[in-house]
Parts: structure tokens; C-alpha cells; sequence
């Protein structure tokens, strides 16, 4: 399974690199394929609502009424039916590749088996309601997916009559069986909408709309798409006559041949054994997860940043607990916790210039506290020499960092880069461990905890607290969000980040106090 994830994680950040020179970050379609899977939903909506204004349910008159629409009425009902298809063919594709890039960078196990396993129904629930979707257009294509789907239904015991009889002969079919399936059509989605819901709810700010750049040139996309190719139908369905050669839609239909040529008994345990594997995966095998972030209320003022930075909803604030002048205090849900650290980044007592107490923040990681960081910090930089040291602070899954290191440049390694203090940057610099400080990890709106680069990149413009102080220079940082195959662009900002430094003025070293742990501040609205 590591093997795998390996390869299709190097792929993906193949095509993540590769759609970068085309797209600035926040536009890579890669970086966004959930956002595009609502806005897709959202087109599918609009327009299937359009759609359905001119579209008659009757058995005789569902062809024609689509028919109305594509060749009558092209220039809005017939855009609005190609619309609909291929925003539908769109969002099965982006449904596809955002589950695969997620199995490959191992975020479905440990606490994230909550999204992977609410997620599963939903795509069943979207293959359902397209499929759905065919019979009523009630061409050839239609008449072949309803009959193979009926005899495939047919053969679970749950109908108290075979469903496949209605499509036997034309007198056979009625009207009405069209109301059922169009009601399966409008209900299906609903209902995947509302498990959507659940299957967000512990993402802190999930991002549902995609940039409105990216948007408009993926509607603009489309719309050209179905002006050059319009969506067509075969031709119209005929009970008397059984269906030859029909044009598949291979979004949603690739299994049909399948269905139609191995026995009932196969295709439906391939389908229950693929759904209870989809099901499993979390604990297949199960993660070993670092442990949980863990408070400390003897240096916790309760002001809340950490449960404003934590991404995924694992900490809340509740009623003070021991009897200290602060309203609040933090508690963390294990359930929720991924471990990255962002509450420790954020925590104002996260200060390494402590040194007359232990350096032990309000919310910490009990498997890489900030002491251990500190400790790190002072021994790669004791074998930094040259006219241009350079300190280089990392992710685990951002580019291998042992690749850059050397004689002038030391690395270190946390579990995000939005674990990592402003207040390090200072120690680091204004103690002279380092003429610089360089931060990389994952690509630019890819984060893997969501927003461990945006809230650094926020906390270095001094716009999010704890903010980088005024005394350190901002041209000995510098940033390089490169992604886990950017060690060669790593290498090159490292090689001109040098030479800068080369040519600056000296720093005035600043000597803070032996111990300058900050005083409490007053607790701030969450």
C-alpha cells in the first residue's frame, strides 16, 4: 500500500508542478478539486432546473421534449442540456481524482477516516443519480441502461415484482414509472448534498468555491464546450426492438458491459466486496498516529488563537477549570486531532527565549514539543560556517531536506511549517545561530494541514498573531513553498538567498533578558 500511495503521490505532484507554470497557485486546478466538485454541483443544479421546465415525464412525449430543447431552443435550453451533461462528466472526474489524491497522501486513516468513510456514500449517490438521469431522456442509450440496470436490480429478492417487466413491450411501460425516476433524479442529489454536510464538519472553513478566476474560465470552458460539441441524443427508444450498438458514456457507465455479460451473482459481490474495501481502507492497515496536542493551563491564558488555528474543529473553549483570572481555556478532542501542530505555532508562551523556566507553551505536541525544537535548533546550528549560514525550516511532507543541507545550511524538521513560532525566527537571528532563516514545506494552497503555510505566510506580514516581531529584518527570511519534488527549485532560492545575504549589512544583535517568557494577555473573542 506505501508503494502505491508512493507512486501516485509522485504523479500527482508531477501534474501539481507541471499545471504551476500555467496557473498561479491559488488557481491550480489540482489545488482545488473539491471547490470544483461544489461549483460543478451548483452548475448541475442550475441547469437541471432549467432543464426541467420544458421536459414532459410522458412516456410518449419525454423524447421530444428533449429533443424541443437541443434543436428548437438551442441557444438556452439546448446550452443548458449540454451544460448539464458535461458539468455532471466534470464533477465525476474531479470527484475521482480528489479521492485517489487523497488515499496518496495518506489523509483517510487515522482521524480523517470520518471524511473518507462519509464520502463513500456520497459517490455512490452521484454515479446513482446520473445514471438515473439517462432513462429519461429515453433515447436507445436510455432504453439499454434501463433495461441492463432493471435485470440487474431484479436480481436481489427486495421488489415484490420484477422491475424489468415494464420495459418488455411498449404497452408495458406507463407514464408514471417517468415521475419515479425523475423524483430519484431530484432526490438522489438532495440527499448526497445533506451527507456532504456531515462529511465537512470536521473541516475548520472548508473551501466550497473555488477562485473566482478559475471558476469563471472552467464555466467559460464549458459553455464553449457546448456550443462546438452539443449533447445529443441517440435515437428514440423502442421496447419492440431490443438495443445494438449504443455509444456509452464512459464517465458513468464503464461498467455496463460488465453488468450486461457476467452472472448477477458475480457483479453484485464485486460491487459489495469493492464497497466494503472503500469502507475499510481507513484501518487497512490503521495509521500510527502521533499523539494529540496537549494543553498546559499553567501557561495558557486562555486567548484562543489555537482554537482559531486549528483546522480541523479538534479544539474548543470552555468554562475555566482551575480557578486562574482567565474566563476560558482550551480542551482537545484526540478524535479530531491530526497532530500538526498549529496550535503550538500559535500559542503566545511558545517562546525559546525562556530559559529560567522551562520552555513549556499552553498547547503543545507531546511527541515534538517545542524544547525538543528549541534543542534541534541550537544543534544544527553549531555546525553552520561560512559568510552566509542560512537555517532552513521544514515539513515532514514537504522536499527531503537532508538533499539541501551542507556546511552553511542547516535544516529542521516539523510536523508543518505552521507549527513553527514566529518567536524561533527571532531566536534564531537575533542570537546568531543563522544569518538567515529560510521556510519550505508542501506547494502554495496545498498544505497538508490545510493552512500551515497561510497562517506563516499571515504570522510573517504581522497581520495574525503571534506575529513576527519589528526588530528582525524581513530580508533575512525568506520563503519557498516547493512541495515534496522541489528540492532542485529549493536548492536554487537557497543558492541566491546566499549570495543576498553575502552582500547585507550586519545585524545589530539584540540581547533580551535571560528570561522574557511574554506577560498574560487579556483573553480575545474566539
Amino acid at each position: 500500500m506505501t508503494i502505491v500511495r508512493h507512486f501516485l503521490r509522485s504523479g500527482f505532484d508531477l501534474v501539481e508542478t507541471l499545471l504551476g507554470k500555467v496557473f498561479p497557485p491559488s488557481w491550480n486546478p489540482m489545488l482545488n478539486l473539491g471547490a470544483l466538485g461544489f461549483f460543478f454541483y451548483w452548475i448541475i443544479t442550475v441547469s437541471g432546473i432549467y432543464v426541467y421546465i420544458f421536459f414532459d415525464t410522458g412516456v410518449h412525449n419525454a423524447y421530444e421534449s428533449i429533443e424541443y430543447m437541443t434543436h428548437e431552443q438551442w441557444y438556452l435550453a439546448g446550452i443548458m442540456r449540454s451544460l448539464h451533461r458535461y458539468a455532471s462528466d466534470a464533477l465525476i472526474v474531479v470527484m475521482m481524482l480528489h479521492l485517489v489524491r487523497e488515499f496518496a497522501r495518506d489523509r483517510y486513516r487515522g482521524v480523517r477516516w470520518f471524511s473518507w468513510v462519509t464520502g463513500t456514500p456520497i459517490m455512490v449517490m452521484v454515479f446513482v443519480a446520473g445514471i438515473s438521469g439517462y432513462w429519461l431522456v429515453w433515447d436507445k442509450l436510455a432504453q439499454y441502461v434501463a433495461i441492463v440496470s432493471t435485470e440487474w436490480l431484479d436480481m436481489l429478492p427486495i421488489f415484490g415484482e420484477p422491475i424489468a417487466r415494464n420495459f418488455l413491450s411498449p404497452e408495458a411501460l406507463e407514464s408514471r414509472f417517468f415521475t419515479l425516476m425523475i423524483f430519484m433524479h431530484i432526490a438522489i442529489p438532495l440527499i448526497a448534498l445533506a451527507i456532504l454536510w456531515i462529511h465537512l464538519q470536521r473541516v475548520t472553513k472548508p473551501r466550497i468555491n473555488p477562485p473566482r478566476g478559475l471558476a469563471l474560465s472552467v464555466f467559460a470552458g464549458l459553455i464553449g464546450l457546448s456550443l462546438v460539441h452539443p449533447a445529443l441524443s441517440q435515437a428514440p427508444a423502442d421496447l419492440a426492438v431490443v438495443p445494438g450498438r449504443v455509444g456509452l458514456d464512459w464517465f458513468y457507465l464503464p461498467l455496463f458491459p460488465l453488468l450486461e455479460t457476467l452472472p448477477g451473482s458475480v457483479t453484485w459481490g464485486m460491487s459489495a466486496c469493492l464497497l466494503l474495501i472503500m469502507i475499510a481502507m481507513p484501518w487497512l492497515p490503521p495509521m500510527k498516529r502521533a499523539r494529540p496536542a496537549v494543553v498546559d493551563l499553567d501557561n495558557c491564558n486562555g486567548c484562543a488563537r489555537c482554537f482559531n488555528d486549528c483546522p480541523y474543529n479538534a479544539i474548543a473553549m470552555v468554562a475555566r477549570s482551575d480557578g486562574a483570572a482567565f474566563e476560558r481555556e482550551p480542551i482537545v478532542n484526540p478524535s479530531y486531532c491530526v497532530s500538526c501542530g498549529l496550535c503550538a505555532g500559535s500559542c503566545p508562551t511558545s517562546m525559546p527565549f525562556r530559559r529560567l523556566s522551562d520552555l513549556s507553551p499552553g498547547i503543545d505536541l507531546p511527541d515534538h514539543t517545542m524544547a525538543q525544537l528549541r534543542d534541534q535548533v541550537e544543534m544544527a546550528a553549531l555546525g553552520l560556517t561560512g559568510a552566509a549560514r542560512i537555517m532552513v525550516f521544514g515539513c515532514d511532507t514537504g522536499p527531503a531536506l537532508a538533499k539541501v543541507r551542507s556546511s552553511s545550511v542547516a535544516t529542521v524538521s516539523l510536523a508543518c511549517i505552521g507549527q513553527l513560532p514566529p518567536a524561533f525566527i527571532d531566536y534564531v537571528v537575533n542570537r546568531d545561530l543563522a544569518d538567515g532563516v529560510m521556510l519550505t514545506g508542501c506547494r502554495e494552497n496545498s498544505c497538508n494541514a490545510r493552512y500551515g503555510i497561510e497562517w506563516t505566510n499571515q504570522r510573517l506580514a504581522r497581520v495574525r498573531d503571534p506575529q513576527l516581531r519589528n526588530r528582525v529584518p524581513r530580508e533575512r527570511i525568506k520563503t519557498a513553498w516547493v512541495g515534496p519534488s522541489g528540492v532542485p527549485a529549493l536548492q536554487a532560492a537557497l543558492s541566491k538567498f546566499a549570495s543576498e545575504l553575502k552582500n547585507a549589512p550586519t545585524i545589530s544583535k539584540l540581547k533580551p533578558p535571560a528570561d522574557i517568557a511574554p506577560k498574560p494577555r487579556e483573553p480575545v473573542d474566539a
